[in-house]
């Protein structure tokens, strides 16, 4: 059911990057996504970092649309639809690449009593687009990779995951599609996790336009454990 929301905060969080909170609380999971709808220009699937945000990268003209928008202001929400993250191991590492960040950060917001260390690597193009928001609240330690070093390490996550894999007992990830591949080969396909990202249109596993293989991303995912992605990324 599509529901009109009020926006109750605006603000940015790096370059191209804006958070959007509602004045309304949804019940959702770590790993779930809502589809906003705004009159006109069409509707777009956005993780929630929270209850009451998501977080959006300007990329296109949804997007641009979307951030012409300001406090009082009203978008259409539809959801949370998919599922979750399921919390495992001790000692964990989260992987984010881009705006993968938005279901990791639910996820260590949500369990981070859960786990004796969580780890996260994430990598931007730049330090100007780093969206790390308030997150080393719910971590014990943070790497940061940027593509051409002008932040932390110049590199990938992968590169730290690779290097680093033995440390850790189960692997969360959400980010570019080279990305999560390159996460699912350095793990064997075992003890991981990933948000994966296709075209939606529908949300709810109508029209296909999401297909992965076997699964429709929306409605089988958009959290797959590795095993389930062996023979297909």
């Amino acid at each position: 059911m599509l529901e009109r929301v009020k926006l109750r905060e605006v603000w940015k969080v790096a370059r191209d990057v804006k958070a959007f909170r509602f004045e309304r609380d949804f019940d959702f999971k770590a790993g779930q996504f809502i589809m906003a709808w705004l009159p006109g220009v069409g509707e777009k699937p956005f993780s929630l970092a929270d209850r009451d945000f998501i977080v959006v990268k300007r990329v296109g003209p949804f997007t641009s649309r979307l951030f012409e928008l300001d406090e009082g202001d009203y978008i259409w929400i539809r959801g949370p639809y998919g599922n979750s993250f399921d919390p495992k191991g001790k000692k964990i590492a989260l992987i984010g690449g881009g705006i993968g960040l938005p279901p990791l950060y639910a996820f260590a917001k949500r369990n981070a009593e859960k786990f004796e260390k969580i780890t996260l690597i994430y990598g931007a193009k730049t330090k100007e687009e780093l969206a790390l928001m308030d997150i080393e609240r719910y971590v014990d330690e943070i790497v940061v990779t940027t593509d051409d070093g002008s932040a932390g390490r110049k590199g990938f996550p992968t590169d730290v995951l690779a290097e680093r894999k033995e440390e850790f007992d189960q692997i969360y990830a959400c980010g570019p599609e080279p990305m999560l591949k390159a996460v699912l080969r350095i793990m064997d396909y075992r003890n991981v996790q990933v948000s994966a990202e296709r075209y939606m249109k529908c949300g709810i596993g109508v029209c296909g336009n999401c297909a992965l293989g076997p699964y429709l991303v929306c409605k089988d995912g958009p959290v797959f454990d590795g095993s389930k992605l062996m023979e297909l990324l």
